[in-house]
């Protein structure tokens, strides 16, 4: 059985990345690519699906006990756990090294105290825990093949296969330095080069210590930040600059339910506040590589915008069902593709524009196609703005006219307007600001319930909706409009658990339309753990600062012990849930720690 979502570290090589239980136990990872297929799947269903486990030797079939403590090598992607046992203490080190070739991931174990007798148990199945390989020695070295795929074991320790697995059994006294290594590779090429384990850490080390080096933000929380964008770092794909959600498919948002998404791919609404968070704390390069990413993905047909891509730009993403695998706690079905590829939301027009706006202001070399991308983009919005949609939730249900998709096709035009008024390009500047001027309107006059002083889900809708909260953030009405204020209130009183934290929108209550159920789907969901920042933000921007940090401090506190957090908080299990790690609760962080610091929230 799996862990708990927060029992998990992440490690990666800006390629792909591996879940690394607590107890030692790799139950997810694809290979060579994030959204490849995985060859580790327990974390979807039972050990029959693929897992690799390393840690001290134990006497009963379960699963081993968890790491007496376990953390990161100083601000770097290189774990280290530790076990302390009746025989001493060892320490396994995992990472996966910045690649240019085959990806590896490499496991070193290290003696520290006593003798301590140790075990690794290794199983291969590809095709997410369908298919199993066959594994052959050549020479020292161990392969398993299935298809198009070969996974190479190297090892100096003793390996032998039984039931379908493949053991080692060793013993390491202090100074043991033992190393375990998989490296994929096509199986029709040549094997891949030996690993070096000990210069590939040095060199990984090397890697995160100069990119951490590059981060400007000093303030208080540096540790919550820096790790964050590790977590985003490690959630860009190197060779094209494409950002994907997460790492991980089908990790439920109701455990038990049917809220099970595959988010290996690149949003292109998460990729845009990245982009801003990154380009806010430093990260200029990266930024500059989205921004490329963005250009060949949309290519010349910005009128089809679809609001998530493949990694390398691939539009086609249909959704399809594994029902082999029962999913993490029995949640399924387990889903991969993901079919709101080709939902229509509005808003994210708003946040590529935003994202274009601020890489300007920041001083981004300029790029002609990035400015005519933006112009092309509104054109389509001049003619599409006022049409309803999917919205930011990507509801499976009717579409709407969703307030937040108009405030940020207001924020599309008004970016739009600010550009041409620079210079850097010509546009019917007078003709835009009639639309914004008219969107403006339009949102105020239909999207806000004057009886209740606050903004609406959609137009003629009595629901609240938490993407609200970005109003004022995104300059739509500012901080003290006592609409603003009124609806900050407002979803504290009617989206807020007993904790204080913030749920998307009523998932299960009527709105004036009728629906049963406002997204289209059964069951419940967690607090979204974006939209907590999101109201630490906007009581930060009213002067209810005190309080905004306090609620930021309770959030921190719902990382896992590695600085982690998944998509959503159970209030009731009180459990991380959704897919994990999410870079949609990560950027969040960062923009609020950035806000509190700013409003001088920790000087005391």
């Amino acid at each position: 059985m799996a862990g708990r979502i927060e029992d998990y570290a992440l490690i990666g090589d800006m390629q792909t990345a591996a879940l690394v239980c607590r107890d030692g136990t790799v139950d997810w990872l694809c290979l060579p690519r994030f959204d490849s297929p995985a060859v580790f799947a327990g974390l979807l269903g039972t050990e029959q699906h693929g897992f690799w486990r390393l840690g001290p030797t134990h006497r009963d079939s379960e699963r081993p006990p968890a790491a007496t403590r376990r953390r990161y090598r100083g601000d770097s992607l290189v774990l280290e756990s530790e076990w302390d046992t009746a025989r001493g203490t060892v320490r396994v080190i995992d990472f996966m090294p910045p690649r240019d070739g085959a990806p590896q991931l490499i496991r070193i174990v290290e003696g520290v105290s006593g003798r301590v007798p140790m075990s690794s148990a290794l199983r291969m199945r590809f095709a997410y825990g369908q298919v199993v390989p066959w594994v052959h020695k050549v020479g020292d070295r161990t392969v398993a093949v299935a298809g198009p795929d070969s996974v190479w074991l190297d090892t100096e320790v003793d390996t032998y296969g039984k039931d379908l697995t493949t053991y080692s059994e060793f013993t390491v006294a202090p100074g043991d330095r033992l190393a375990f290594t998989i490296s994929w590779e096509p199986s029709h090429k040549p094997q891949p080069s030996l690993p070096d384990p000990e210069g590939s850490l040095t060199a990984t080390e090397e890697f995160w210590r100069d990119w951490v080096a590059q981060c400007t933000y000093t303030g208080p929380y540096r540790e919550a930040v820096v790790r964050s964008l590790i977590t985003l770092k490690a959630l860009t794909y190197g060779p094209t600059g494409g950002i994907v959600a997460a790492p991980t498919t089908s990790l439920p948002e109701d455990i038990g339910g049917v809220r099970n998404w595959d988010y290996r791919f690149t949003w292109l609404r998460d990729a845009a506040i990245t982009l801003s968070s990154l380009l806010r704390t430093g990260y200029r390069e990266e930024a500059q590589a989205w921004r490329e990413w963005l250009l060949r993905a949309v290519a010349g047909d910005p009128e089809n915008l679809q609001i998530m891509y493949g990694i390398a730009g691939e539009r086609e993403l249909g959704e399809n069902e594994l029902h082999w695998l029962p999913g993490y706690e029995g949640s399924t079905p387990v889903r991969i593709g993901n079919g709101a590829a080709h939902q229509l939301q509005l808003d994210v027009y708003g946040e590529v524009t935003e994202a274009l706006h601020l890489g300007h202001m920041t001083g981004l070399a300029r790029n002609d196609y990035a400015s005519l991308l933006q112009l092309k983009l509104i054109r389509y919005l001049e003619k599409h703005w006022n049409e309803p949609d999917e919205g930011i939730w990507e509801v499976r249900g009717p579409r709407r006219h969703f307030v937040h998709s108009k405030v940020m096709a207001w924020v599309a035009v008004d970016r739009t307007v600010k550009l041409i008024e620079s210079g850097e390009v010509d546009g019917p500047v007078e003709r835009l600001k009639d639309l914004r001027d008219e969107i403006h309107y339009d949102v105020c006059e239909k999207g806000y319930d004057r009886q209740r002083n606050t903004f609406t889900q959609s137009y003629g809708s009595r629901e609240l909706d938490a993407s609200l909260l970005l109003i004022p953030q995104m300059g739509f009405l500012p901080p003290d409009d006592k609409r603003v204020i009124g609806t900050i209130e407002a979803i504290q009183r009617e989206l807020s658990t007993e904790d204080g934290f913030v749920l998307r929108y009523p998932t299960s209550s009527a709105d004036t339309s009728g629906d049963d159920n406002l997204d289209g789907l059964p069951g419940d969901e967690g607090a979204f753990l974006a939209c907590s920042f999101w109201l630490a933000d906007d009581l930060a921007m009213i002067g209810r600062v005190e309080e905004a940090r306090r609620l930021f401090e309770k959030l921190l506190v719902l990382r896992n012990d590695l600085g982690l957090l998944a998509e959503e908080w159970d209030p009731r299990r009180q459990r991380q849930v959704g897919n994990f790690p999410q870079a949609f609760s990560h950027v969040p962080l960062i923009d609020t720690a950035l806000r509190l610091t700013a409003a001088g929230a920790f000087s005391a």
